[in-house]
């Protein structure tokens, strides 16, 4: 089963209203998309410091800040990365483009893995940002080429359209949060179900 490797996923969100909610998508490569790609008007990386404060919260290994260029690759890869979970959850090819775009990115160093408790560090000990992004395009490729379609899906909401990819393993997950979308729906269930069994007004 696809897997992050224990890092976190998830990450917040603001609604049209300016409420804030709390969105996990199940796939770091699809939280990057969402830090500007996947919804319009939500910029979120503005400034490498930006992509430097969003890296490190799920590689502590990125203590190196990243660069204007990091920010400029970074963004590259989040509109494929868009591009290609929108393609899947709707069971559409990704386009080539962002296909050639995602496998140049897995294609350079990312950050390797080590097991602690040793006395030397092999190694750099400092882990760049465009480490952390090839990091993100190798789980893209994971995940885009192990579910085409099955598990990588939209919110059933009908005025929602976040994409996420469903973990559980049931593989029955519906909404993009059950605190949003999912618990609106079970409002109106109970609303529909109690005015069905209502008695007549006189």
């Amino acid at each position: 089963m696809f897997t992050t490797d224990g890092r976190p996923t998830g990450q917040e969100m603001t609604l049209s209203d300016g409420r804030d909610w709390w969105f996990d998508s199940g796939s770091l490569a699809i939280d990057f998309a969402y830090t500007g790609a996947m919804t319009s008007g939500r910029e979120t990386l503005h400034a490498a410091s930006d992509l430097t404060a969003w890296l490190t919260g799920r590689f502590p290994e990125v203590v190196d800040g990243a660069t204007d260029r990091d920010l400029v690759d970074a963004r590259a890869l989040r509109g494929s990365l868009a591009r290609a979970a929108l393609a899947r959850s709707s069971d559409t090819e990704i386009p080539s483009d962002d296909v050639d775009v995602i496998n140049l990115f897995a294609a350079t160093p990312d950050i390797a893995p080590s097991l602690v408790g040793g006395t030397r560090q092999a190694g750099r000990s400092r882990a760049k940002a465009s480490q952390a992004l090839s990091v993100l395009a190798r789980e893209a490729v994971e995940l885009f080429a192990a579910n085409p379609s099955d598990r990588i899906r939209e919110c059933a909401a009908d005025d929602c359209d976040l994409v996420f990819y469903d973990e559980s393993r049931s593989n029955n997950r519906r909404w993009c949060s059950m605190q949003r979308c999912g618990n609106r729906a079970k409002v109106r269930a109970h609303r529909a179900r109690t005015s069905e069994v209502a008695p007549p007004q006189k």
